[in-house]
């Protein structure tokens, strides 16, 4: 009785992780609802002559004490258009854990940002499948001659009364020796 317990314990948190797993490949498929208000309509493909991918660094548990415990943190990843003429094109937002799996698809299909518009995703701090090394991998297009996107993520959380809050700067994905 106690084998057969455990190997429906056993199946059952092997077909969860299949499903969690499967899901997280997917976009999610209300994950263009927060952006309808920085979204702009899409340009010609033949016009976007630049691309480029930024990584950003976004803890969703940082390491505190002596390191045996971790602090889960809230991470609002946020991506600004700094052009005041041109819309960019957001070609991926993927989320990935520590160990560089991917945790999540935030876009089932490119989207453009409006001029000076911003989009955000938010992962609130129960969500810590993303680990001590979580991070994001943006790709982008744009009308030749336009600034790169700005890209930053925004740690938050706390333990009692003390706060902790820091901020991650996106970084060019660049081949090395490359301008």
């Amino acid at each position: 009785m106690l084998k057969l317990f455990a190997a429906l314990v056993f199946g059952a948190a092997l077909a969860a992780s299949s499903i969690g797993a499967a899901s997280a490949q997917q976009a999610r498929p209300n994950a263009l609802t927060p952006f309808a208000g920085s979204m702009a309509p899409m340009p010609d493909a033949a016009s976007l002559a630049l691309k480029g991918a930024i990584y950003v660094p976004a803890y969703s548990s940082i390491r505190i004490g002596s390191g045996k415990t971790t602090l889960d943190l809230a991470v609002t990843l946020s991506i600004h258009n700094v052009s005041d003429a041109t819309p960019l094109v957001l070609e991926r937002i993927d989320y990935f854990d520590t160990a560089g799996s991917l945790v999540e698809r935030y876009l089932p299909a490119p989207i453009a940002i409006r001029p000076f518009g911003t989009v955000e995703v938010f992962v609130p701090k129960e969500d810590t499948r993303g680990g001590t090394g979580a991070n994001f991998f943006i790709g982008w297009a744009a009308a030749a001659g336009m600034a790169e996107p700005v890209v930053e993520t925004v740690m938050i959380g706390g333990v009692g009364t003390t706060s902790y809050s820091f901020v991650s700067q996106g970084r060019a994905i660049r081949p090395a020796g490359a301008k």
